[in-house]
């Protein structure tokens, strides 16, 4: 069972499994840390957690031009429809869909979602299930108690978690929320972006659960035995 996993900055994410390539929250138009431009990107699929513009990002054109299917809340998926996207997947929290490559889940977070002003949905945690690698993504939510019992029913191999503050948790509550969830491997993400989000994730170090902190443009390569 083994992943690839390349971070686009901010808190997206290109993960694959030689056959199949899934994009997480695809923020590349504006996004100061991008190493990458959308229209580099090659995928099957677009997973997005919420509808706020640092992670809807260029979700419409990437699916445009990939011929991508959208999984993300049922308002999100709407919207992407008005937008000419052919393919969408409309969940909601606590919704699973089976998928060719694994499957797809959503989970509460506890945030907003918006995209020029209008609402998208609920704002979302996702589970993706690929090559056998079991990923969760936590959005931008605040810690919440039941990140244990998400952890406990999908036993995440890795888990992006948002360190930045301010939006979302800040070092000490993400530490908590990764104690929580309990993955393999956490890496922080919505961080260092934008000045008020500044984080040293070097320091990030929530207690028995390793952490692997990746730059904008980095390939990690995951594999269990």
């Amino acid at each position: 069972m083994s992943v690839t996993l390349t971070f686009l900055g901010h808190a997206g994410f290109l993960v694959e499994d030689g056959g199949t390539k899934i994009a997480i929250d695809p923020f590349l138009t504006g996004n100061p840390v991008a190493t990458m431009e959308a229209s580099a990107v090659r995928c099957d699929a677009i997973v997005v957690t919420h509808g706020h513009a640092d992670h809807f990002g260029d979700t419409v054109a990437i699916a445009k031009a990939n011929d991508a299917t959208v999984f993300g809340a049922f308002e999100l998926c709407e919207y992407c429809s008005e937008m000419g996207v052919a393919k969408t997947e409309p969940m909601n929290p606590g919704g699973q869909v089976a998928t060719d490559f694994g499957m797809v889940a959503l989970t509460q977070a506890f945030h907003s979602s918006s995209y020029e002003g209008r609402y998208l949905g609920m704002p979302c945690g996702v589970v993706v299930r690929l090559g056998g690698v079991t990923i969760y993504h936590l959005g931008d939510t605040g810690l919440f108690s039941d990140l244990k019992l998400i952890g406990e029913i999908y036993q995440p191999d890795i888990a992006m978690i948002p360190i930045g503050d301010r939006f979302t948790m800040g070092p000490e509550l993400a530490a908590r929320a990764a104690q929580l969830v309990a993955p393999k491997v956490a890496i922080p993400v919505h961080y260092g972006t934008w000045p008020p989000i500044e984080q040293d994730a070097e320091a990030w170090q929530p207690e028995g659960v390793e952490v692997r902190v990746m730059g904008a443009g980095e390939q990690w390569d995951w594999g269990s035995t």
